[in-house]
């Protein structure tokens, strides 16, 4: 991690990002109801779930804009106490703007993780750029930063104990698991 980097995560105060190919692997599993109607649902990583919860503990919001609209996603969102979410929205910016102006923040205090070209116009936009390993070439060409992971697999809990420890906060975490 560049010190560029360091200095953009220590400005973080909310976490926006794509959901599917960044909080999931971007698989998407139909499966029959009780009725059998087909319904859509996706795994999300259990590990960036705890991460998304120690953003909350910090007073660092978090939120989500994907085009598709998921019932899977509202829950997760509601599970990790995700702020923002909007569902259903190809079209990004207006979002983003949106966020900024009912949150507050400067769009330096901003981070976005992406994976696909919708992503691009979203990540130059904010203060912290992030793709995931998974994402487009020209996704990744866009961001200050790339995860390791792929999305699903732990690419939002890399970006998020970056924050924290951009921010001095990541001894607070691991004392809190009595972790020395």
């Amino acid at each position: 991690m560049s010190g560029d980097v360091n200095e953009l995560a220590a400005k973080i105060r909310l976490l926006l990002m794509d959901v599917d190919g960044v909080m999931t692997d971007g698989r998407l599993y139909n499966v029959p109801d009780a009725a059998g109607n087909m319904v859509e649902t996706k795994g999300f990583d259990s590990q960036d779930g705890i991460a998304l919860q120690w953003l909350n503990w910090k007073g660092i919001k978090a939120g989500v804009v994907s085009g598709r609209v998921s019932p899977a996603t509202a829950e997760r969102a509601r599970q990790t106490r995700i702020t923002y979410v909007y569902q259903g929205h190809i079209e990004k910016v207006p979002i983003l703007e949106e966020i900024l102006r009912d949150s507050g923040f400067d769009k330096s205090q901003v981070a976005f993780i992406g994976d696909d070209f919708t992503d691009i116009v979203v990540m130059r936009r904010v203060g912290l750029a992030i793709a995931t390993a998974n994402a487009r070439l020209e996704v990744k060409q866009q961001a200050h930063y790339v995860t390791s992971q792929p999305g699903g697999s732990g690419a939002v809990r890399e970006v998020i104990e970056l924050i924290l420890k951009a921010q001095g906060l990541w001894s607070e975490i691991l004392k809190h698991y009595e972790i020395s």
